[in-house]
């Protein structure tokens, strides 16, 4: 794939899934791993979440701002991993520019509630398995893989962003 087609399949992937595991590391060196859905999807790649200023992936992301995103569907036969460079933005206008309904649960005050911060990831190189979403296919697939050694159903492969 050409840059351009790898970007698409990687947008594609990331709205298609939409909630992903962020992993950062604390201070101490652990791993911690939470749920996140994504705000936004920008044209180049990046990925904008909300968040609570006062959370430790704050703190974590401003001691190290190495993090690793990886997407997950099942239901789909749909996964992406990969390496991001996070920055912390409280600038309003983009708040209100990503806002939607469902953070109200999260800041019922609104997008003018102290506490809001985006976070904004940006990719490097990701790895992805792209395989049928039917289910008959892929148990098809695993069978004829048993018997020829051989399993081919889907797409895998890294895509530069």
């Amino acid at each position: 794939m050409e840059n351009g087609e790898q970007l698409e399949k990687f947008k594609e992937l990331v709205n298609e899934i939409d909630t992903c595991m962020m992993v950062t590391k604390t201070a101490e060196g652990k791993l911690a791993a939470r749920p996140m859905s994504n705000a936004k999807v920008d044209d180049d790649g990046s990925i904008w979440f909300f968040t609570n200023e006062f959370s430790g992936k704050v703190e974590e992301i401003s001691h190290k701002n190495e993090i690793f995103l990886t997407y997950a569907s099942p239901s789909k036969n749909s996964y992406l991993s990969f390496n991001a460079i996070a920055s912390l933005n409280d600038d309003k206008e983009k708040i209100k520019a990503l806002w939607s309904p469902a953070m109200k649960a999260w800041f019922p005050n609104g997008v003018d509630d102290p506490k809001i911060l985006l976070i904004k990831a940006d990719p490097q190189e990701a790895e992805y398995w792209d395989g049928s979403s039917n289910k008959i296919t892929v148990l098809f697939a695993m069978v004829k893989a048993a018997i020829t050694g051989k399993y081919t159903d889907g797409e895998h492969g890294t895509l530069t962003v």
